[in-house]
């Protein structure tokens, strides 16, 4: 079953950008393994989820944002999920995982395996592998290195203005807050305390002070 899922996820990622590429679900599959079992969650349905979570991602680059990939994936899913060979139950967990694992979206995880996804994702989004997407994700939309002149509040995402540090404030420093499995915080603690040192010392060298 998991071979059959692999493979149709991974052929919709051809093409991705590397901030949210097949390397990521690979990342947040291998989260949901370590985080999972210690919470208990049913993991035929949590490694489905996985490998599927972000199926919908390109649909949402390509409206610049304007369409929501967690909901566009949760539909997408629907046809390879009613395949399997898992209950009504089951597989309509794992449309909701797929639908509730966005940290900006509209559909909150209710059961332990969404939970779990959400954390999974949110957890690949912050740390050493974090900042380096950050500005991966800068790079891929033509963003500049720091914009220093303008109030984040003023900038708009998907633009020249959408820094590394841009994302750093608006989300990756809420993340760790958000996190909602026990598992998860103990990673997530760690991960917010380097991520937060790097971008310190990241405004003090781009202002000269070290």
């Amino acid at each position: 079953m998991l071979d059959f899922v692999k493979e149709k996820a991974e052929k919709l990622f051809y093409g991705a950008k590397g901030s949210h590429d097949w390397e990521h679900t690979l990342r947040v599959y291998g989260l949901c393994e370590r985080i999972g079992p210690v919470e208990k969650a049913d993991m035929d349905v949590l490694r489905v989820a996985a490998y599927l979570h972000d199926i919908g991602r390109a649909d949402q680059d390509s409206t610049f944002g304007s369409v929501c990939h967690a909901e566009k994936g949760a539909e997408m899913a629907r046809s390879i999920v009613s395949e399997l060979p898992l209950s009504e139950d089951r597989k309509t967990n794992i449309i909701h995982c797929i639908r509730a694992h966005r940290f900006r979206g509209r559909c909150s995880p209710e059961t332990s395996e969404a939970k779990v996804l959400f954390d999974a994702d949110k957890l690949d989004a912050i740390g050493a592998v974090g900042v380096a997407r950050a500005f991966l994700f800068a790079g891929e939309v033509g963003a500049r290195l720091h914009n220093p002149d303008m109030k984040i509040e003023e900038t708009m995402p998907y633009s020249r203005e959408d820094t590394g540090f841009r994302e750093f404030k608006v989300k990756l420093c809420k993340i760790r807050e958000r996190i909602l499995t026990k598992e998860g915080r103990k990673l997530a603690d760690e991960r917010h305390a380097f991520m937060e040192g790097f971008f310190n010392r990241f405004l003090e060298e781009y202002e000269g002070k070290r």
